[in-house]
């Protein structure tokens, strides 16, 4: 058995996860995961979201196995395939109507970066405009243009790394507003703030070619954006003429409590970008967009492993069995019993300042003691020991938001009541040793 040494004298420093979680994970299963020592994890990361049915889920391994043994392609390009043609087919029947009636489908390279790549591309080649708005607190990835589009700072380390023409918006955040308010009246602030800069023509913004969004930001903090919100920011960019892009890869697929995360508000983005659970654990991203958008010629968005046949394999199984399975309705129900545990504990540990998030996709922000009401800073220390705290005790989260400062949770959708139970176990012992 190779030691985990061996990986960290040649790894990269900029590795993640693994300079946190120093153990060699040699098995799992559902939400468990084991360790060479054999020591058994409960796994709240799912793989940053992409794991919608945890570890080895049997219903996509399967359909994996069956398809290896059959000589089909494994990659082909853009070709058509059995598996491509299935995998379309089920796509499609889960869309909103307005997309599967009139929708166009586009398979990107395996990251979630490119598909937020072509998204912007395709709003600016059909504009013919080259301004894009995103928000603060926003992430959609670690390529030029999806950095450019990036509320954090530390990535974009130097101009060159960013490509330029993206403005930032004021994100609704009522717990710590950016308009420096009480949070009572944020949303409409926000909403009103980009209704008034895109019709000043002062404002040294030039008509943005799209806005790009998440309804629910994941590593900007698990914040979400109301219904209402969303609605508003559709009638707006429709009002206007500006393309709306949804970015959906880490709230895909049920993560939400609902398929896709625009279905809480009813809205249709002009572009939807999907990756992560979509792939059923394997890497593809894809976007799917208004047909009358579709005025590209051959190869002006391309990849090499576009074409992941295991992917669309998976990814179908998937689907399949989240439908079959109502495990979509399974999310909203367990993500309420689990925010209910938290709100428990944020009631017994003031240093929870908020807990929020929608479905499985659920963050608990750290802060120190603050006045009136209102938290204090955000306390990135006590997040991280409540982390390593978390490990110690064999539940893995992460951290995210401003200052690394919120506990983030992303279990699978097929988290059992039991799991839940000791997931919020472990949190408590978690936070009475830390705090």
């Amino acid at each position: 058995m190779p030691e985990i040494s061996d990986l960290s004298k040649v790894e990269s420093n900029a590795r993640t996860y693994a300079a946190s979680f120093k153990q060699l994970f040699v098995k799992g299963n559902g939400m468990r995961l084991k360790d060479a020592q054999g020591r058994e994890y409960l796994d709240c990361l799912s793989n940053a979201g992409t794991l919608a049915l945890g570890h080895n889920p049997p219903a996509v391994r399967d359909a994996v196995l069956e398809f290896l043994q059959t000589d089909q392609l494994q990659q082909a390009l853009d070709l058509a395939t059995p598996a491509k043609h299935a995998f379309v087919k089920t796509l499609f029947a889960t869309l909103p109507p307005a997309l599967r009636e009139h929708g166009k489908v586009l398979f990107c390279g395996p990251s979630g970066s490119d598909a937020v790549e072509a998204a912007i591309k395709l709003a600016r080649h059909y504009t013919q405009r080259s301004t894009l708005l995103a928000f603060q607190g926003g992430y959609h990835g670690m390529t030029a243009g999806a950095l450019s589009a990036m509320g954090n700072l530390k990535p974009k380390f130097h101009a060159a790394a960013v490509t330029a023409g993206t403005h930032f918006m004021p994100f609704p955040y009522p717990l710590r507003c950016p308009f420096g308010t009480d949070g009572s009246h944020t949303e409409q602030l926000s909403i009103d703030y980009l209704r008034t800069l895109l019709g000043d023509p002062e404002s040294g913004v030039q008509q943005p070619a799209a806005v790009l969004v998440e309804v629910v930001q994941g590593e900007g903090g698990c914040i979400p954006a109301s219904a209402n919100w969303m609605r508003q920011l559709r009638e707006l960019t429709r009002e206007l003429g500006i393309l709306l892009i949804v970015d959906e890869v880490q709230t895909g697929l049920g993560r939400t409590g609902s398929l896709f995360a625009i279905e809480h508000s009813g809205i249709v983005p002009d572009i939807l970008v999907l990756s992560k659970a979509i792939g059923g654990g394997y890497p593809m991203s894809l976007i799917v967009f208004a047909e009358h958008l579709d005025t590209w010629t051959a190869g002006m968005h391309a990849g090499t492993f576009r074409g992941n046949q295991i992917a669309m394999v998976a990814g179908a199984a998937t689907i399949e069995h989240i439908q079959a399975n109502g495990l979509v309705a399974r999310a909203a129900r367990a993500g309420e019993r689990l925010r209910e545990g938290l709100d428990s504990l944020a009631r017994r540990y003031p240093a929870l300042a908020e807990v929020r998030g929608r479905g499985l996709m659920l963050g608990v922000e750290i802060a120190q003691p603050g006045q009136d009401g209102r938290p204090g800073p955000a306390d990135k220390a006590l997040a991280a020991a409540i982390k390593r705290e978390c490990f110690a005790k064999g539940l893995l989260i992460e951290t995210g938001g401003r200052h690394s400062s919120v506990l983030r949770l992303l279990p699978p959708l097929n988290i059992s009541d039991e799991e839940i139970g000791q997931v919020l176990e472990r949190l408590d012992s978690a936070l009475e040793a830390a705090c």
